[in-house]
């Protein structure tokens, strides 16, 4: 695959790094014949935007969040409403045009279309030899490309080294061996693998459904087996059922007699029975009159007795009201004479008020003065510490002036000391020229003291009399809390001197409820008196229920001997009568009637209900045997399903990544071994040679498979994994990997590429090993017939190692047009 021409529009990387909305490469004419093509500029010039789209696959693989479906779209990518990517490339001597439009306006939609130009030069939609055309659906675009040039996962690993992309150190072992299994040429293998794996899924649902089928013949195997055992004694109980029917027809017949004799005597026993009713309902009417007349009487007794509670209870109504009275009376007297006990208190306050007041406004000022003293007696204090500062500030500046008049005297006596004192020199003599300038200063330093003992002085004066004032104030604060403490008293006092006055109107108020409580103490009746007595008509009242009481009892004494002497003579004549018939014997002849009535009916319902057990019984034993045989058959066809789904199930994985694929990855590894170590070994030298292992040992000492990348080091003669070394190491051997992928893919399956891309896969190398990497691409090319690998590099060393350099610097907006 050769990629001719790329024309990108409304892409994002291409306008935030070019500035362009529309960017066209001729890679026929920037590109040549070179077989090394970098791609330069500056970060973010769009170098990875235009490599990730110099193939035919709908993927960007350096933006791709994670491989397969899914993992990239195209919108993030683009920002018009309508963007374009048109590649033009060449495989196996034909030319093929891919053309993807990518819509984002309101809804979205990818169209992909590829065409291939026919001897003609015209462009026409591509099919395949199965008839599928690319109809600008990526569905059917996608199986297009993939018809031509394999799965993009082969391509990407093989071919195309994006950015960032994984290592294959970093690829699990089901991974790995997919894309070897498909470098290798197995996918038929694969694919029969997976309809045995089909056929094995079929098998296992429908060996599913013979054990579902399995457990309802156990289920109902048990549940026939569980009513034989219930109706197992069904025979023996047909017999038992007999018996009991036949002694309980003699039970019958033996109650219809007896129910037969006892109506008899029944029937005799009715005219005696007539007269016995008769007489028992004269009887009871007898009884129903008496106690009507006696209820009525005892009525009339209630409504007295009524009448009589009734007067009880106004006379004590009376009484408790003038007792009431009376208490309430008697206690608003103790009211006031508890009162009128303080009004010699209350007189006293009064006169006293007026004098405890005075004796509280002269307190109050009293404090008001001591307060102002302390008051005073503060700023004194304040003065006498700042006069006493201030003395001894003069004290210090004294004590200076004395030193410098006591230095200026020193210098001053050298001017009789000094040698040249009268000679030519004395006026060049520092020492003399000193001591004459301190004469000058004398006078003026004699002054400063002379102003300072006048200030000493001065202030010893104002201290003096700051401490006759402070002596004089010194027991102010103790006379302020004296004059506190008695100001308080007095408050105290004539506050409680207030309270007291203000109830001389609550003693006259007491004084005059209190004659007026005695009026009407006086007004009751005494309490020996006839407030306790009852009043005429109270007598007359009582008189008179009490006399129709005594004729309601004498009447109610005649009424009930009356009725008791008529109920006698009823009594004697039941008495003369025959006894009565017991009808208790009739319902029980009845009663056991029935009940052997419902025992026979019973025995023979019983009777039939064993002979329907034995019949079902015996059902239920050809019912089991038919069961029988059905579960040996279900046995027989599960036996037969385990045993084919076990051959489908080796077959399967016979035909997976662990069978033959594994073998074909086991008799390939050697190859891609060799390739790899060959690039190796011309490109970095002999110190590193890799070997495959499609096998690993378990801690048990079993073999397991896996896939694992061992990498000898000749120098230190160890051997470890290519994850455990450094990343330096890791990137040159991974990519040593992946070329030696793309030449076996080349060599042994047929599928050659053409071009390899790499976008700054020697990120992680220093200078010496990037230049060994661009050698090994120069030998990957000549091992695989490639010709050309398009990369982008970082290193200015390794680009300008490129047989051509394709600049994007000089493709921005302002200096070329769209059309490159």
């Amino acid at each position: 695959m050769y990629p001719l021409s790329l024309t990108l529009k409304g892409f994002r990387g291409i306008r935030d790094g070019l500035g362009r909305a529309v960017l066209t490469l001729d890679l026929v004419r920037l590109a040549g014949d070179a077989q090394l093509v970098a791609l330069a500029g500056a970060n973010g010039r769009g170098k990875t935007t235009i490599l990730d789209n110099l193939h035919p696959y709908l993927t960007m693989p350096s933006r791709a969040t994670v491989a397969g479906a899914g993992g990239f779209s195209f919108y993030d990518q683009v920002y018009l409403a309508e963007a374009e990517k048109d590649l033009v490339w060449s495989h196996a001597g034909l030319c093929y045009r891919s053309q993807v439009v990518i819509r984002s306006n309101g809804r979205r939609a990818t169209e992909a279309y590829l065409f291939a130009r026919d001897e003609s030069g015209q462009w026409r939609p591509l099919q395949l030899p199965d008839g599928t055309i690319s109809d600008g659906k990526t569905g059917t675009y996608t199986q297009c490309v993939e018809h031509l040039l394999g799965s993009a996962e082969t391509f990407f690993t093989s071919a195309f080294a994006a950015q960032g992309k994984r290592q294959l150190s970093a690829y699990q072992a089901g991974e790995i061996k997919t894309l070897l299994a498909d470098l290798l040429g197995q996918e038929d293998i694969r694919t029969e693998g997976r309809k045995a794996g089909q056929v094995a899924d079929l098998l296992k649902a429908g060996l599913v459904a013979i054990r579902r089928e399995e457990a309802g013949l156990d289920t109902q195997w048990q549940r026939v087996n569980a009513e034989r055992h219930r109706l197992a004694d069904a025979t023996g109980r047909v017999e038992a059922q007999a018996r009991i029917q036949r002694e309980r027809g003699l039970v019958l017949e033996t109650a219809r007699v007896g129910l037969v004799q006892q109506q008899t005597a029944f029937d005799h026993s009715r005219g005696t029975e007539v007269r016995r009713t008769q007489l028992s309902g004269e009887r009871t009417e007898l009884i129903s009159v008496g106690k009507q007349a006696i209820e009525a009487i005892t009525a009339q007794e209630t409504s007295q007795r009524q009448c009589l509670d009734h007067l009880e209870r106004r006379i004590a109504t009376r009484k408790a009201q003038v007792a009431a009275q009376r208490q309430e009376l008697v206690r608003q007297r103790l009211q006031c004479e508890t009162a009128l006990q303080s009004a010699a208190a209350v007189r006293r306050a009064g006169r006293r008020f007026p004098l405890a007041e005075t004796l509280l406004a002269a307190r109050t000022v009293r404090v008001q003065v001591t307060r102002e003293r302390v008051s005073e007696l503060h700023r004194c204090a304040m003065k006498r510490e700042a006069a006493r500062q201030r003395s001894r500030a003069i004290e210090r500046e004294a004590g200076q002036a004395a030193l410098r008049v006591e230095d200026l005297s020193r210098r001053f006596g050298l001017t009789r000391e000094v040698p040249c004192a009268g000679s030519d020199l004395q006026g060049l003599c520092k020492l003399l020229g000193d001591a004459r300038e301190a004469q000058t200063l004398m006078p003026d330093a004699q002054e400063v003291i002379r102003r300072l003992a006048n200030e000493k002085s001065a202030a010893q004066r104002d201290l003096e009399c700051l401490n006759a004032q402070w002596a004089s104030l010194q027991d102010a604060p103790q006379e302020l809390v004296w004059a506190e403490i008695r100001e308080n008293r007095s408050r105290d006092r004539s506050a409680s001197y207030a309270r007291l006055s203000a109830r001389e109107g609550e003693i006259r108020q007491a004084r005059a409820r209190l004659a007026e409580i005695d009026r009407e103490l006086a007004a009751l009746v005494p309490a020996d008196g006839l407030a306790d007595a009852e009043t005429g008509e109270e007598r007359a009242e009582r008189r008179g229920i009490e006399a129709a009481l005594q004729a309601l009892a004498t009447l109610h004494d005649q009424q009930a001997k009356h009725y008791l002497q008529m109920l006698d003579r009823l009594d004697a004549s039941l008495a003369a009568l025959p006894p009565a018939f017991d009808t208790g014997l009739l319902s029980d002849a009845r009663s056991a009637l029935a009940s052997a009535q419902a025992n026979a009916a019973q025995a023979d319902r019983d009777h039939l209900q064993a002979v329907r057990d034995a019949e079902a019984r015996a059902a239920l034993n050809r019912q089991g045997e038919e069961l029988k045989r059905q579960q040996e058959t279900v046995a027989a066809r599960i036996a037969k399903v385990e045993s084919d789904l076990g051959s489908w199930n080796l077959l399967a994985r016979c035909l997976s990544n662990d069978g033959l694929i594994a073998l074909a990855i086991d008799d390939a590894g050697p190859t891609l071994a060799g390739f790899a170590n060959d690039l190796l070994l011309a490109c970095y030298g002999p110190r590193f040679t890799v070997s495959l292992l499609t096998q690993v040992e378990t801690k048990k000492g079993e073999q397991r498979e896996s896939f694992v990348i061992e990498v000898h080091d000749g120098e230190s003669g160890q051997s470890k994994r290519v994850e455990q070394m450094s990343g330096g190491e890791r990137t040159w051997i991974n990519e040593c990997l992946v070329r030696a992928v793309a030449l076996y893919l080349a060599q042994h399956s047929g599928r050659c590429y053409g071009t390899l891309f790499s976008d700054e896969a020697d990120g992680a190398l220093d200078p010496a090993r990037k230049r060994m990497f661009l050698a090994m691409k120069r030998e990957v090319l000549r091992l695989g017939g490639y010709a050309r690998e398009i990369f982008i590099s970082q290193a200015p060393e390794l680009t300008a190692m490129a047989d051509m350099v394709i600049d994007l610097e000089v493709f921005a907006q302002s200096q070329v047009p769209d059309m490159v």
